[in-house]
């Protein structure tokens, strides 16, 4: 939805400024209505092509939300009244973007602005299950412990991700390396054996593929690029569509070790997103309905919006997300305990807590066992080309024996 930028008088007459996302101007007008504002004027904000491309905006990460989370719950509990606390983190935020949100909010709250609808005007830093959750605190009055859940929340999320990046951050550099290795010597090392090889004599089949592989490269390196650049292009406007998608997922899960990797880190982020949600107060198919599309995975989000039809037939959500068969026989079994004992949240945080320490696992050891299969491949394959270039020599060197 686009943004708008709105001037209003509040009950007071005091103008205040800020901007919020709606489908139109008289939404927007409505929405401030509703506030108890009046409108003094709402228009788009509309930045030109020019400022948009030299705007750089630090983004706000995992890490500085839930600091800000942790502060500003220790701060309210300590009876700070919230717009004193808004004020004060905002000023001290090393995060310049965060900082300046802050401070936006904590105006519009001073104006009479609720904080989850301050909170919603930045989509960009605050995303709709935190915004869900701040509101579900200020309407049951546990703001304070939603805070506290949140940055929790947030804290887990961060060392899950810095988790699975460590575990794919050394083969993607070996990866890129290794090509970038196979590109140096067909473009500079493979003209110059060339040179060696004398006029007439026979060269090996895999000696000439490599040959015309070079030549190629080397005459023709703008038809390489555009290639590659409508390869990447393809596959991400192809995972950009619902098939799309949904075959990438089924791919990431069944990759060998990976795989595994991935389904465990995706059960983990579910199981902490739907526990954070329902020990909030959202309502169970809200939150069903939130954490799907949370835990990163098409598969697992049409599994949560699936189960969320059978509950409203009467079921239970263990049965239906057995039947997926995306989730583990423990994973089910100890969300059916949670129905029937009544402590839904409480086990799904064992869930998350269990698998997080899985992934940290997981990812400690695949590093190892990375290491010297990459290794030994990257080895392989300049050996391999290296001994293809020699062939030919090899083959001169014998018939003049």
């Amino acid at each position: 939805m686009p943004l708008y930028a709105y001037q209003v008088l509040d009950k007071r007459g005091t103008v205040s400024t800020g901007k919020l996302e709606a489908e139109n101007e008289f939404s927007a007008a409505a929405r401030l209505k509703k506030l108890g504002f009046t409108p003094v004027e709402v228009n788009e904000a509309k930045t030109s092509p020019l400022s948009q491309a030299f705007q750089f905006k630090k983004k706000v990460s995992l890490g500085d939300m839930g600091l800000f989370s942790r502060q500003l719950g220790s701060m309210l509990n300590a009876g700070i009244p919230l717009t004193r606390c808004l004020f004060a983190l905002g000023e001290q935020a090393t995060n310049p973007t965060l900082g300046e949100c802050l401070l936006n909010v904590a105006r519009n709250v001073e104006s009479g602005m609720s904080f989850s609808e301050s909170l919603r005007s930045y989509p960009e830093v605050f995303t709709e299950i935190y915004v869900d959750l701040i509101k579900a605190g200020e309407v049951g009055g546990t703001l304070e412990t939603v805070l506290t859940r949140l940055s929790q929340q947030l804290e887990s999320e961060k060392m899950l991700r810095d988790n699975i990046r460590s575990a794919m951050f050394y083969p993607a550099v070996v990866l890129v390396f290794a090509v970038l290795v196979m590109i140096g010597m067909l473009v500079f090392i493979v003209p110059v054996f060339m040179g060696f090889y004398p006029a007439g004599s026979e060269i090996p089949f895999v000696t000439r593929m490599i040959i015309g592989l070079s030549n190629s490269m080397r005459n023709y390196w703008y038809l390489f690029l555009v290639a590659a650049i409508g390869v990447v292009l393809g596959i991400r406007t192809y995972v950009a569509s619902d098939a799309g998608r949904r075959a990438y997922d089924k791919l990431k899960f069944k990759v060998p070790v990976f795989g595994t990797l991935v389904q465990k880190t995706v059960i983990a982020r579910l199981a902490r997103t739907f526990s954070t949600l329902l020990a909030g107060g959202i309502p169970v198919l809200q939150a069903m309905e939130t954490a799907g599309p949370a835990a990163g995975s098409s598969l697992i989000a049409e599994a949560m919006r699936n189960a969320g039809e059978r509950i409203q037939e009467g079921q239970s959500i263990a049965q239906p997300l057995k039947e997926s068969g995306l989730f583990p026989p423990m994973v089910t079994l100890m969300i059916s305990v949670g129905e029937e004992t009544g402590d839904l949240p409480g086990l799904l945080v064992r869930v998350a807590d269990f698998y997080e320490a899985e992934v940290t696992a997981i990812a400690k050891g695949l590093t190892s066992l990375i290491e010297p299969l990459m290794i030994i491949g990257v080895g392989g394959i300049v050996g391999m080309m290296v001994v293809a270039l020699y062939l030919p020599m090899f083959s001169v060197i014998t018939q003049i024996q």
